[in-house]
């Protein structure tokens, strides 16, 4: 996500070449960019989110940086047109409130007056995993097709069903939530209180601590994560296959729910566990396949922009507030 790009003096009677200022915030760090209309990323920058000092402070960074990007867009030839900002939890898009999130400990903020006062741009603010998939379907693995759903597995799982390059919010800011479909209604409690959502058997976290839980680890052996019960399963471990297995199946299970809702074309898997490569995908379409009937087969991809695609998808989100016209000046 590096590059610098600019104006040369022959072209300076030409409006400059317009830009989003993107700003993608995680539970401990924040992607941030400079973006063309294109997706192309002119100037990225990385800045840990230092939630430990609490949300004001972390609105201030957010503020700080996306107007010291502005700036350095100016400065170096670009001009800002708009702001997207991401977050994780639940957001109101209409409003654009930050209504809740536990990563970063936001209660009812409103970033995109606090951004629009401050740099006196258009701002949107999206979900992280909204925006992501946005991105994924518009510029990434799911280009072209129309009809995407984007699920992200790490540390829990979320989704987005993109059409037609909307991403849907719901009513409530709480769309996508695929995570928290139930496939085991005797399985492990989940995080959100009930027992056998999707995430309690199929993240990233599930995994590792389900294999934790079924083996006694070496002396001196640290935790094993999920990427290592991967690896264990591909050498022949019989728990961590069994857990691996476990996994597969719940995920199949959530997603055919999925095809079941959307019919999508393509769904796209990111985050973490999607590194796993053909060791998921395969066994994974293999069981997908089975569990549907007279629904159609999606592809099923891996995610293509990998953690990029959050700050891609913030400004494409911004650059959906603006008019054409501006928006290749």
């Amino acid at each position: 996500m590096d590059g610098e790009a600019g104006t040369s003096s022959s072209d300076s009677e030409q409006a400059p070449p317009a830009v989003a200022v993107a700003v993608d915030v995680g539970g401990t760090g924040m992607k941030c960019a400079l973006v063309r209309p294109d997706g192309t990323v002119v100037h990225a920058q990385r800045h840990p989110t230092g939630a430990e000092r609490g949300p004001e402070a972390v609105v201030a960074t957010i503020l700080d940086v996306a107007e010291g990007l502005a700036d350095r867009a100016r400065a170096t030839g670009y001009s800002p047109v708009a702001v997207g900002i991401a977050v994780p939890g639940v957001v109101d898009t209409a409003r654009g409130v930050a209504v809740w999130s536990a990563n970063v400990g936001f209660r009812d903020v409103p970033l995109r007056e606090l951004a629009v006062a401050r740099l006196g741009l258009p701002t949107a603010l999206g979900h992280d995993v909204r925006v992501g998939g946005l991105a994924e379907a518009r510029l990434g693995a799911g280009r072209d097709a129309g009809h995407v759903l984007f699920v992200a597995i790490g540390t829990g799982i979320a989704g987005a069903h993109v059409t037609d390059g909307s991403a849907a919010a719901g009513a409530h800011g709480a769309a996508g939530e695929i995570g928290h479909i139930l496939v085991r209604p005797d399985g492990p409690p989940c995080g959100c209180g009930r027992r056998g959502c999707l995430e309690a058997f199929a993240s990233a976290a599930s995994i590792a601590r389900r294999y934790a839980e079924l083996t006694l680890p070496a002396d001196g052996a640290g935790p094993v994560d999920a990427a290592g019960v991967a690896a264990r399963a591909a050498a022949g471990d019989p728990v961590a296959e069994r857990v691996w297995r476990d996994a597969v199946e719940a995920l199949a299970d959530g997603l055919a729910t999925g095809q079941a809702l959307y019919d999508v074309s393509t769904i796209v898997l990111g985050g973490g566990l999607a590194r796993a490569g053909d060791q998921l995908l395969g066994p994974l379409r293999a069981a997908l396949r089975e569990r549907l009937t007279f629904h159609r087969e999606p592809l099923l991809v891996p995610a293509a922009l990998g953690d990029e695609a959050g700050c891609l998808g913030a400004a494409l989100l911004a650059l959906d507030t603006v008019p054409e016209d501006k928006r290749h000046g």
